[in-house]
């Protein structure tokens, strides 16, 4: 939480992690979008819409959609968990979907506002540590492979990726390291990916924090991400 990272340095206390800017730029998935399309990162083909009104944004969405093309994903700007989300094949089912994805988005966000992406079919999942100290320098620990999952959760990680190249790896990794640098992102952070068939990879969302599975990198890097946040604040 943003408001959190200000409170605690506004106490006089040292903050472990990133700013509360990159927090807030990269916790809303839009804005997310944005900054990294601006940065020069792939991002999935699609479109933010920014409308409180509900009327107004389901039209705007299905407006949106017709320019995006089926199948697609609606997705809450504020979401996370599969909250908010929906698959959309065909646009007989769009009006329903955008409604009830709107819904569940305001019940569990307070946020109602959604984008389109393009749903890319048969995809991989894969997700890039990185490490950013207080000067500059950015780097990662490569990649941990999430494709398996069951309602929009992982359910296991592994590393390194089964199907991943050293140059795919490189390339993967040099947009994760260009995504944290377009928010001056400080400490450890993990950027998510969807790796399609033909090898084109696109930005995903970033997660501003350690997360549970960051122990899978620890195991193949020996590399103690903890500590290594400690010291970064320190």
């Amino acid at each position: 939480r943003a408001e959190f990272a200000n409170a605690v340095q506004a106490a006089g206390l040292t903050w472990i992690g990133p700013s509360a800017s990159a927090i807030e730029k990269m916790g809303d998935k839009m804005t997310a979008r944005q900054t990294m399309r601006a940065a020069g990162v792939p991002v999935i083909p699609g479109e933010e819409v920014e409308e409180d009104d509900e009327t107004k944004a389901l039209t705007a969405l299905r407006e949106a959609s017709e320019r995006v093309g089926y199948p697609l994903l609606l997705k809450a700007s504020s979401g996370g968990g599969g909250k908010g989300m929906r698959a959309v094949y065909a646009a007989a089912d769009f009006d329903q979907a955008a409604a009830g994805a709107r819904r569940e988005a305001v019940a569990a966000f307070g946020d109602g506002r959604m984008y389109i992406e393009r749903l890319l079919s048969g995809s991989k999942h894969v997700e890039i540590q990185i490490l950013a100290d207080q000067h500059g320098r950015t780097i990662h620990l490569g990649e941990r492979e999430c494709s398996v999952q069951r309602r929009h959760q992982k359910v296991f990680e592994e590393a390194p990726g089964p199907t991943m190249t050293s140059d795919l790896r490189e390339a993967m990794g040099q947009a994760a390291v260009s995504a944290a640098e377009a928010v001056e992102y400080v400490g450890a952070g993990t950027v998510e990916f969807l790796l399609t068939s033909s090898g084109e990879f696109f930005f995903l969302e970033m997660n501003t924090r350690i997360q549970v599975e960051h122990p899978v990198t620890e195991l193949v890097t020996g590399v103690d991400i903890v500590r290594e946040q400690l010291r970064i604040a320190a």
